[in-house]
């Protein structure tokens, strides 16, 4: 019986982690084994911070609104109420790309919301 060597497929498939692993600190980016653990890892903070990146943005949008809102006169939860009874359908990636590049703009519907509100 003759040995199994560990030939160019297993070669190739460590050469492809340890590129994966480059950049990486100590012997996580030359060791087989540690690398393939810490890319393991790094896969799975890379899946959970896709879907945490956008809870980050809408919570920045929010911060912005309110900013906004407030030198407006008006909360931002009366404000968002405010324009849900007034029946403006504005998602809050606009509204806040509104309040810091068109001021003036922001400013008109907040009257609207405001307006929805004293009704």
């Amino acid at each position: 019986m003759s040995r199994v060597k560990g030939g160019t497929v297993t070669r190739q498939r460590r050469k492809k982690m340890l590129k994966l692993a480059k950049g990486y600190r100590g012997s996580k980016h030359t060791q087989f084994k540690v690398a393939k653990q810490q890319i393991m890892k790094g896969q799975q903070y890379a899946f959970r911070d896709r879907k945490k990146n956008k809870s980050n943005f809408r919570k920045l949008w929010i911060a912005r609104i309110n900013a906004a809102a407030r030198t407006n006169d008006i909360s931002y939860s009366k404000l968002m109420h405010g324009l849900k009874v007034a029946e403006v359908d504005v998602n809050r990636k606009m509204l806040a790309d509104l309040a810091i590049n068109d001021p003036e703009g922001f400013t008109a519907v907040v009257d609207q919301a405001k307006e929805a509100l004293a009704k």
